[in-house]
């Protein structure tokens, strides 16, 4: 039986009895494509089309073979090949809905921390242009009439640099110690019209203890007016940015407080303009990696979150229970109302009239 010669170039039939060394003229190099032009490795005949490439004949003889050459891109091969490492996956996680933050979510009555401030240079220097010390003295000692104010818990003193927060009617007994005067910032130094004592870094001057005690202030200079100030935000995975318009803001006399859910934002800015918004966050933040920066255009907040992710807003909406409530409470003060008006019809309706009372004198009963 005749077999199919599988060396390159010949192709023929042969029989393996009549098999000699010089029945199959073949190519033993390999196929070569170079600038259009078309051979094999074993010999010099080059040609551009590719019919007359697969006429091209042999170029050295030997034995007629019946094996097939090897394929260089087989199936099998591509499956024994090693497997590519895996790709790392990161699973980003979305938003969470609103009933499952307010099961995971902390308590909004945590004790709230001071963020530390950052103070960029350009801001030092418009306070410094802004000669402070001529024009802003404060009075001396603490708050006049806020005997009769209700203070809440929690409420930190107004007076620089005190932290104390006020705890209950025994806040009141303890002593502040304070700086009465205004900060002043001139030719790189800073430091309280009060005391005098100068340095030129900005931490060390907040962190400066006060030079005269008194009482604590709770609510406030009554000097200072309470404006509104335009407010954006943004998000990262990891982040969230409060900004707030504030010009030439007072870093010793302003303060932003937050615990895992609340925010507390107070800032004195253009000597005698106060700003304050309580907000209640819609995810759970890091205070110990959240902080503050204040330049000459704006406050921003850094809010650190406590899980990385993105939120739908930046304040959490208000619980539905007290919506709920509210809109009890007015139903049922309607429904009093109604109950009233009522009472008062009925009232007139049993009573008599003079035209009545005539036509029972005359004993004329009325239609």
């Amino acid at each position: 039986m005749a077999s199919l010669c599988y060396n390159k170039g010949c192709g023929q039939r042969f029989d393996l009895e009549h098999n000699t060394e010089d029945s199959c003229l073949y190519h033993p190099g390999v196929p070569i494509f170079h600038d259009a032009l078309k051979g094999w490795s074993c010999c010099k005949k080059r040609t551009t089309d590719f019919s007359e490439f697969l006429s091209i004949k042999g170029c050295t003889k030997g034995f007629h073979s019946k094996e097939k050459p090897p394929e260089p891109f087989s199936q099998e091969e591509t499956l024994d090949k090693p497997k590519a490492k895996p790709v790392e996956e990161f699973i980003i996680q979305g938003p969470k809905s609103a009933e499952k933050m307010r099961r995971e979510r902390p308590s909004s009555d945590e004790p709230r921390q001071l963020l530390p401030i950052k103070v960029s240079r350009s801001l030092e220097q418009a306070l410094e242009r802004l000669n402070l010390s001529s024009k802003d003295e404060a009075p001396e000692g603490g708050c006049a009439g806020e005997a009769a104010v209700q203070v809440r818990a929690g409420t930190t003193c107004k007076n620089a640099p005190c932290k104390a927060v006020y705890q209950g009617a025994g806040s009141n007994a303890e002593i502040c110690t304070f700086h009465p005067g205004v900060p002043v910032f001139h030719e790189g130094m800073k430091y309280w019209s009060c005391c005098g004592v100068k340095t030129t870094d900005f931490s060390a001057f907040l962190e400066q203890p006060g030079c005269s005690s008194g009482q604590h202030c709770w609510t406030g200079k009554g000097d200072k007016k309470a404006v509104p100030c335009r407010q954006d935000w943004h998000q990262t995975s990891s982040q969230v940015v409060v900004t707030v318009y504030a010009k030439n803001p007072l870093p010793a006399l302003s303060s932003v407080k937050a615990n895992h859910t609340m925010l507390e934002v107070h800032i004195i800015f253009e000597r005698n303009k106060i700003f304050q918004a309580e907000l209640d966050l819609w995810g759970v933040i890091e205070t110990e990696k959240s902080f503050v920066s204040m330049v000459p255009t704006k406050v921003e907040i850094t809010l650190r979150k406590a899980s990385p992710g993105s939120w739908a807003r930046l304040e959490l909406p208000q619980n539905r229970s007290q919506s709920h409530g509210e809109q009890e409470k007015e139903a049922s003060a309607k429904a009093e109302e109604s109950r009233a008006a009522q009472g008062e019809d009925s009232d007139d309706s049993l009573s008599w009239s003079e035209e009545e009372d005539e036509e029972l004198e005359m004993g004329t009963p009325s239609n």
